[in-house]
């Protein structure tokens, strides 16, 4: 690869190809699209990262047990 040849990554949404540049607003992913259907994925909690489960507490004072599902 010449020096002057920005490096490219996949988008990790779509998988197309992205140079990493300053020009590319929305990198890693291709686009905006891309970029927002990523959020909404964690949002709704379809991505996840591993850990133990975190008991929380209801507005009530109620422990809540964790969805597990």
């Amino acid at each position: 690869m010449p020096a002057d040849t920005p490096p490219r990554v996949n988008c990790p949404h779509c998988g197309k190809p992205v140079a990493w540049t300053q020009a590319s607003a929305f990198k890693p992913f291709c686009s905006e699209r891309c970029k927002l259907i990523d959020l909404g994925d964690w949002l709704l909690e379809k991505h996840a990262i591993p850990g133990e489960p975190v008991e929380s507490v209801e507005s009530d004072g109620a422990p809540r047990i964790p969805n597990t599902d």
